[in-house]
């Protein structure tokens, strides 16, 4: 029987979007474990730089790798790179993703008033910022799944670990792009752990609720830093009162790729403070 995380020491875990504000935290998390981590992300510098941080800190070997999440020649050139310093890839946090201003809209709802200048709606849309936005977030989770999972299909055992968002289950007002993503990665997540379950893969993922992070914070906080009105209906409609914190997040990641659960997957784990489960009164 298990009952701690210990079965995690020395095993390689792969974490897209990891010099991010919840990937760097996640990935302090993992040295905590003993897990040898590859911090993939596009910013080279910031991935090389936490990962000698995280090694001096836990003295657990950490390296910083230079990837685009969509191009599926980036992931195999990493996966090398990987495999060479680090060993055979056992698991891996798909953790890539992010929302942009191109693919947000001004109003929340439209009125009749809006009917005449259609740019701030569903309508004024950039394409370009939509397809970027889902892109990243779906897109962005598919090709480092494919990639990253070569060893767990040679070894016979692995875990994937996804990042959805509480968004997935409830859409958000202007953010129609990143919406659809996410929940498109819940789908994808259940796909995925039927296909693998014979061959040993476990896939599940975890669903945040509100977290400031560097992607959404012009929709949570003004420039001169106080909130937005935005910012006072989540907190009313997150029975705990307040924005969740990077290492919320650490105690279910450890969970999920842990041998602890290893009758679990195809599942989403809110992490939310109560936003999921309160109807507004």
């Amino acid at each position: 029987m298990i009952t701690n995380f210990n079965d995690l020491k020395g095993k390689v875990c792969v974490m897209t979007g990891g010099a991010g504000v919840i990937g760097a935290t996640l990935a302090r998390g993992l040295a905590a474990a003993g897990i040898k981590t590859a911090i993939v992300d596009i910013n080279e510098e910031a991935a090389t730089t936490l990962a000698a941080d995280i090694e001096k800190e836990f003295g657990v070997k950490t390296i910083g790798v230079m990837a685009n999440v969509l191009e599926k020649e980036s992931l195999e050139a990493a996966k090398a790179k990987i495999n060479a310093e680090l060993g055979k890839i056992e698991l891996l946090i798909n953790g890539a993703g992010g929302n942009s201003p191109k693919a947000t809209t001004v109003v929340e709802q439209m009125t009749e008033d809006d009917k005449n200048d259609l740019d701030k709606t569903f309508y004024g849309l950039s394409m370009d910022g939509f397809e970027k936005v889902y892109n990243l977030n779906f897109k962005g989770t598919l090709l480092p799944t494919m990639v990253f999972t070569g060893d767990m299909l040679e070894s016979g055992k692995g875990a994937i670990m996804n990042i959805s968002s509480m968004n997935s289950y409830r859409p958000l007002t202007k953010i129609p792009a990143y919406s659809a993503a996410k929940a498109s990665i819940n789908n994808l997540t259940q796909w995925l752990a039927v296909h693998f379950a014979k061959i040993g893969i476990r896939c599940n993922a975890i669903a945040p609720g509100f977290f400031l992070t560097n992607q959404n914070r012009f929709l949570l906080m003004n420039q001169d830093g106080t909130p937005t009105p935005r910012t006072a209906n989540i907190l009313h409609g997150t029975p705990m009162g307040k924005f969740g914190e990077p290492e919320d997040l650490v105690g279910a990641t450890l969970y999920l790729l842990s041998d602890i659960s290893s009758f679990v997957t195809g599942i989403v784990i809110p992490i939310d403070g109560g936003f999921s489960a309160f109807s507004g009164v």
